[in-house]
């Protein structure tokens, strides 16, 4: 079996000269460009203006970002408010002299608040429609955005898996190791192309659409279940307090998963907008 097992010791950034361009970076740009051109496709089919579609691509970008980062922070890396606090806004560390890192900590549980919160400011400034039309339509670009984003996390050889060994194993030579981990990025980024096809799906060939909600719930739902069940094969990613607090029976992404589950179902089955759509 160790003989099918994979080496992997990528190349992770480009030097330019007066730039170093990380292959992570990238990851994101991709995402950011090709849901762009995704919501373009919904936003025409909706009959929306191309300057709301301009005005949505910021707000997403800030809130996702934003919520990314802060979401890292406070759930695996809390000693940054005490210890480097400016290299959680900034791509650089200020510990032990400054230093460009590129922002190397992002938790996709802060990027799904940071967005939710980014579609109310852009509705009630912007597009002034409801914040659930938005929300039902944007799920469908930040799920194939997700995909990318575990490609990244694999490139750099971080959020590994737990040693394992499957002909599936890969050995991370940057993290100077000689053993093989279930390659936990690849597993995500497989499962969240189906989350993104099964959305597009109902998008399309549904009137899903129309029911208020539907959408983002089935999002919440579909990515998060993925989440929950990859986290076993997974190593922690940080302080695993709130795991603690509940016994260690499941992990910090496990539990924090089962919130936006639970209201994904809720939206999917139980919600009911004050004024349907007609």
């Amino acid at each position: 079996m160790y003989s099918l097992q994979t080496p992997w010791d990528p190349i992770k950034s480009i030097d330019l000269g007066f730039f170093e361009l990380h292959f992570y970076s990238v990851m994101w740009i991709i995402a950011f460009v090709l849901g762009f051109y995704v919501t373009k496709r919904i936003w025409k089919n909706e009959n929306e203006s191309s300057d709301s579609l301009d005005s949505l691509f910021i707000y997403s970008v800030l809130g996702i970002m934003i919520g990314a980062r802060l979401g890292h922070v406070i759930f695996y890396q809390s000693e940054l408010i005490s210890e480097d606090f400016f290299s959680i806004f900034l791509p650089f560390s200020f510990k032990d002299g400054i230093r460009f890192t590129g922002f190397q900590g992002l938790a996709s549980h802060g990027a799904a608040i940071g967005m939710i919160i980014s579609m109310y400011l852009y509705n009630k400034k912007v597009l002034k429609k409801s914040v659930m039309w938005i929300l039902d339509r944007v799920v469908i670009p930040v799920a194939l955005g997700a995909v990318f984003v575990r490609l990244g996390n694999f490139i750099n050889s971080e959020i590994v898996g737990i040693k394992t060994d499957s002909a599936f194993g890969v050995i991370f030579l940057q993290n100077s190791e000689n053993f093989a981990r279930h390659p936990a990025q690849l597993y995500e980024a497989f499962c969240y192309i189906f989350v993104f096809l099964i959305l597009l799906y109902f998008y399309w060939k549904t009137n899903k659409s129309k029911q208020q909600g539907f959408l983002f719930g089935l999002f919440l739902v579909l990515l998060w279940t993925v989440r929950f069940f990859v986290e076993f094969l997974k190593e922690p990613q940080g302080d695993e307090d709130l795991a603690a607090f509940f016994g260690d029976i499941l992990n910090n992404g496990q539990l924090l998963s089962i919130p936006f589950i639970l209201i994904g179902l809720y939206f999917m089955f139980a919600y009911k907008p004050k004024r349907e759509l007609k």
